[in-house]
């Protein structure tokens, strides 16, 4: 007999808990099927067999409705890694947009609308936007 304990694969340990929407459907009267079915079918939702790669096509967005998105779920995430001075100084933002200014935010919705503000003022004066002489170290 072997020592070794035997556990499940990784296909086990990660399926599928929830019921398809199929067995769902099946398990309801005819007269609430056809509600299903109509909703199901009136927003399509296409599915890639990539998972990681990006299904929708990239839109250029103007300046009229470029606005950050606030306080909302984001399933989108990158992680920037800062100094203890700049992550000081974003405190010190936040803490001085809630005290002087009563502005309550958080350290995110702070990054998120500062991103899209130099992105706007990249896309307006493009060569000359402080972005670009910041990263050009002018």
């Amino acid at each position: 007999m072997s020592r070794r304990a035997s556990l499940p694969g990784a296909d086990e340990l990660f399926r599928s808990t929830t019921p398809a929407l199929s067995a769902v459907r099946d398990a309801l009267p005819d007269s609430e099927r056809t509600e299903i079915v109509g909703a199901t079918t009136a927003a399509p939702i296409a599915r890639s067999p990539k998972k990681s790669v990006r299904t929708t096509s990239r839109r250029r967005v103007s300046t009229v409705d470029r606005s950050p998105s606030g306080r909302e779920r984001h399933e989108e995430k990158i992680t920037v890694y800062l100094s203890p001075e700049e992550l000081f100084d974003l405190d010190q933002a936040r803490l001085l947009l809630r005290g002087d200014l009563g502005l309550a935010a958080d350290r995110g919705r702070i990054v998120r609308e500062s991103i899209a503000v130099i992105i706007a003022d990249l896309e307006a004066k493009g060569d000359a936007s402080i972005l670009a002489r910041r990263l050009r170290g002018l």
